[in-house]
């Protein structure tokens, strides 16, 4: 079903700021006062752990993150850990599924990742799902018939209040996939994080971080608008 999807491009919010925001958006989207809204923004450092997070998969203490600026917050998504910074591109969904007529959460997150891979493909970017595992990866298949990794590029963790949908995803564009190190990303230790700007070849500008922004509006617009 068509339903306007409103875009909000919010910059650099602390996590706890896009929480309660989130929050709020939902409850007026419940209530028919407020339309559907994609948030898009970036994060200071933070880690995120989802339903299903396993400790070992948070590779420092919390004493230790807290003396690296890194915060911590335990969420009501699903999926396990991950790690949010600037140069990540993340989008928050609040939307009325049941209106849109979503029959299932797994419909909800193929197109997610389907909406990712066409954002990608304009940024310059081959992506692909793999079966049995949520989120976008780099089509490559030569590289890993080499033996090379998975490379993953945009991780998906969604909630569902009611059937409102809220969370979302985060796209590496200019972040540098090092950072990852403090974590096991989404539990999967057999996949190797990366970026658009690494895929590329691209140093990390705010001309890609503008240009990701806008591939991921269009791709998303086209999709729910």
């Amino acid at each position: 079903m068509s339903r306007p999807l409103h875009i909000e491009r919010l910059g650099l919010v602390p996590y706890a700021e896009a929480l309660e925001l989130q929050e709020k958006r939902i409850e007026a989207v419940r209530a028919g006062s407020a339309p559907d809204t994609l948030f898009l923004l970036e994060h200071p450092p933070v880690v995120t752990l989802g339903r299903s997070a396993k400790p070992e998969n948070l590779l420092l203490p919390p004493d230790e993150l807290a003396r690296r600026g890194v915060e911590r917050f335990e969420v009501a998504r699903g999926g396990d850990v991950t790690f949010h910074a600037p140069g990540q591109l993340v989008g928050y969904l609040v939307c009325d599924l049941a209106a849109r007529g979503v029959p299932d959460a797994h419909g909800w997150l193929r197109g997610i990742e389907a909406a990712l891979i066409a954002a990608l493909s304009t940024l310059g970017v081959r992506a692909a799902t793999r079966p049995g595992l949520t989120g976008v990866f780099v089509d490559d298949p030569d590289a890993e018939a080499l033996g090379g990794p998975p490379r993953k590029i945009a991780s998906i963790g969604i909630g569902l209040r009611g059937w409102t949908s809220w969370h979302g995803f985060a796209l590496n564009v200019s972040l540098d996939p090092a950072a990852f190190g403090l974590i096991v990303p989404c539990g999967l230790h057999a996949v190797r994080m990366t970026s658009v700007g690494r895929e590329l070849g691209a140093a990390a500008t705010g001309a890609l971080d503008q240009s990701a922004r806008e591939a991921v509006s269009t791709a998303f617009e086209a999709w729910l608008s």
